[in-house]
């Protein structure tokens, strides 16, 4: 029996692996729709195109899958769409902060399916801005610490760290480096966004992502009971196919983390 219980067990986390991939696949896949009908479906003359369709090859989007929605993000084919940005508000357990960034073909239903998922997990949904103001635009470049490189015949794995990077970007002014543990994000003005992009591949350093996210003005340190009430609340909001971003101003330390994988 314990055989067949582990496998049912890997089972069931490979179909759940699987669901969330199929998941990120859309989302990554609806960044690039939306990229190429707001500024044409040539990356070149496209930054924000560039970036979406790198970030969907990092994590192994098809190519047919990327060029189809390049065609359909331009209006070419039967098949095109148009997606409107809806951000929402919510408060988490402990007064956390939270921004839901939306990308739906259909209002309504985001707003009712991102409210039951806020609210049947213990969260409530804020007055417009209340939340927003806490949380500034800003340009994030993500750099993996460690990447491979072709050399010849062989595949080479480099490090890259928060000196280098600071040498390689300081000409793009970025405002900040920070450690996120296996990765440096390099912060800046959404407007310096493709100077600090540009600046690391000319350095010969890998990056992860290039986008405009919202970073809180303020972090909040989370205990573990509010750590786990809150991801109750993030899971439910980025399994909503209109959910394209989540954000929190939660400080959740190591230790937090770690007793939180344990539970898993």
């Amino acid at each position: 029996m314990s055989g067949h219980s582990k496998w049912a067990t890997t089972k069931h986390k490979k179909a759940a692996i699987d669901a969330k991939r199929g998941k990120l696949f859309a989302k990554l896949i609806k960044t690039i729709e939306v990229s190429a009908r707001v500024g044409g479906g040539d990356p070149s003359g496209n930054p924000t195109l560039y970036d979406a369709i790198q970030k969907a090859k990092k994590n192994s989007v098809p190519n047919d899958n990327i060029n189809r929605a390049v065609k359909r993000g331009s209006g070419e084919g039967s098949d095109a769409v148009s997606y409107e940005t809806i951000m929402y508000e919510a408060y988490g357990p402990a007064g956390i902060a939270i921004l839901i960034e939306c990308l739906t073909d259909n209002r309504n239903r985001a707003v009712s399916d991102v409210r039951i998922a806020v609210t049947r997990n213990g969260g409530t949904m804020a007055d417009g801005g209340s939340v927003q103001r806490l949380f500034e635009r800003k340009g994030v470049v993500e750099v993996s610490k460690t990447f491979e490189v072709e050399e010849g015949r062989k595949t080479v794995t480099k490090e890259v760290s928060e000196d280098e990077l600071m040498e390689a970007t300081i000409d793009a002014e970025p405002e900040d480096i920070v450690d996120e543990g296996e990765s440096f994000e390099v912060i800046s003005d959404p407007n310096a966004l493709v100077d600090v992009r540009k600046a690391v591949q000319a350095a010969g350093i890998d990056y992860e992502s290039a986008e405009v996210a919202f970073k809180a003005d303020f972090n909040q340190p989370v205990e573990l009971d509010d750590a786990r009430k809150l991801f109750k609340i993030l899971d439910a909001l980025d399994d909503l196919d209109d959910v394209q971003n989540v954000y929190s101003n939660a400080d959740i330390s190591s230790e937090v983390m770690a007793a939180l994988e344990d539970e898993d």
